[in-house]
């Protein structure tokens, strides 16, 4: 019940990233798809022009596939803007909003996404939106090659990270908190746990040794 009522207090919002590209197409209406991304929750963290040069690299790994030459000369026959759209669930917003590849299909099955609005074409489809978490990493690396990139940890994960690493020492901080009762809570306690901080390195015998290496000099 009590982890129930956690969720619904403090729901986990993780934050995921995902590229974007406005295909020249829709290059016309770029203004009008940012303004839809907006309004959907996404975050523009970066954007970009590609050069046709750019657009022939892109898409370097379908090299060899009968639609590499189709494709490479559609993307590079006008400006092209790149983004970096953050959100929760990023990757499969951002699909389920522009739609199937197929933007002829896509007008018969999702009539209100946004390829079925602005696409023409499986070749000519307005926009483009990584696949998946590995996608998404490679596509926005070659685009923005400064950007980081991590997995996500898993609600496992953190929860596991917390209660061994957060959750004793701030549970003591508290219990302490409540027996002062100092006048100015919140810097009492931050600077309670700045003191009794688990990561700080401990004096043993005049010497700074990791608490670890410490408890393991008493026991010898």
């Amino acid at each position: 019940m009590q982890e129930e009522m956690n969720h619904t207090l403090y729901p986990r919002i993780y934050v995921e990233k995902t590229l974007s590209l406005i295909k020249p197409d829709a290059i016309h209406k770029a203004e009008e798809i940012e303004d839809i991304i907006r309004k959907s929750g996404f975050i523009i963290l970066q954007k970009l022009q590609l050069s046709p040069g750019q657009c022939c690299d892109f898409y370097a790994h379908l090299y060899g596939m009968p639609l590499f030459p189709s494709l490479t000369a559609f993307m590079s026959s006008g400006p092209i803007i790149a983004m970096t759209l953050a959100r929760d669930n990023a990757i499969a917003h951002w699909k389920s909003i522009i739609g199937p590849v197929n933007s002829t299909e896509a007008r018969e099955t999702h009539p209100g996404c946004l390829r079925a609005k602005y696409g023409s074409s499986e070749l000519k489809n307005a926009l483009h939106g990584s696949a998946s978490f590995h996608a998404a990493e490679r596509e926005i690396k070659f685009m923005f090659p400064n950007s980081l990139i991590e997995p996500l940890p898993t609600r496992e994960a953190n929860e596991v990270y917390l209660n061994r690493y957060v959750n004793p020492t701030l549970v003591r901080g508290l219990t302490e908190l409540c027996k002062n009762k100092p006048l100015n809570p919140c810097m009492w306690l931050a600077d309670w746990l700045t003191n009794n901080d688990p990561n700080q390195p401990q004096t043993c015998d005049g010497a700074i040794v990791e608490e670890k290496e410490c408890q393991e000099i008493h026991c010898l």
